[in-house]
């Protein structure tokens, strides 16, 4: 966050850098735990709000950067909690629900969407330096951003109502 709100294009950068590590060190962390059985009750839990911290920090930096609408984070914010929420109501009682195939998909999108979000940012700050930004480069930008963020957004959606379906016992 610091990087990511200096002006610059090293600080962008290196706002990308940190951001694919962390990404990185989440992918492996899981593959390391399932391949060695090191996988625990707690790192069930604790990885999916560490990836929503980590998300949902990009995304609101990007509603302050005037990049994503405030709406389409407050889907993915209102998802995280209900599903969080039930998660740890389920923990109460002793039951660990674990990530699905769909919630999965749908943090590799928001993983993407923050990454090429980074990259657009890089990309802007290094032709506006050399005065090749324009109004149409800024309108086209803006516009996949806004697509690739409304596929988030329905994969967001889409994996919270088939983690309620699947877990809808748990509610009743």
């Amino acid at each position: 966050m610091f990087f990511l709100f200096n002006k610059g294009i090293l600080s962008k950068h290196i706002a990308l850098f940190i951001f694919l590590i962390a990404s990185l060190t989440d992918l492996y962390d899981g593959r390391i735990a399932r391949k060695r059985k090191l996988i625990t009750n707690f790192g069930r839990i604790m990885d999916p709000i560490a990836d929503k911290i980590l998300i949902l920090a990009s995304f609101l930096a990007f509603v302050e950067l005037k990049i994503i609408p405030a709406w389409m984070v407050v889907i993915v914010i209102l998802r995280e909690l209900i599903i969080t929420g039930l998660r740890l109501f389920a923990a109460s009682r002793s039951i660990v629900l674990e990530a699905q195939k769909e919630g999965k998909h749908k943090t590799v999108s928001q993983f993407i969407a923050v990454i090429l979000i980074l990259v657009y940012l890089i990309l802007k700050d290094t032709l506006a330096r050399f005065r090749i930004w324009n109004l149409h480069w800024e309108r086209a930008c803006s516009l996949i951003i806004f697509l690739i963020i409304l596929i988030v957004i329905g994969l967001t959606l889409y994996s919270g109502i088939s983690f309620l379906w699947k877990n809808r016992r748990i509610i009743a």
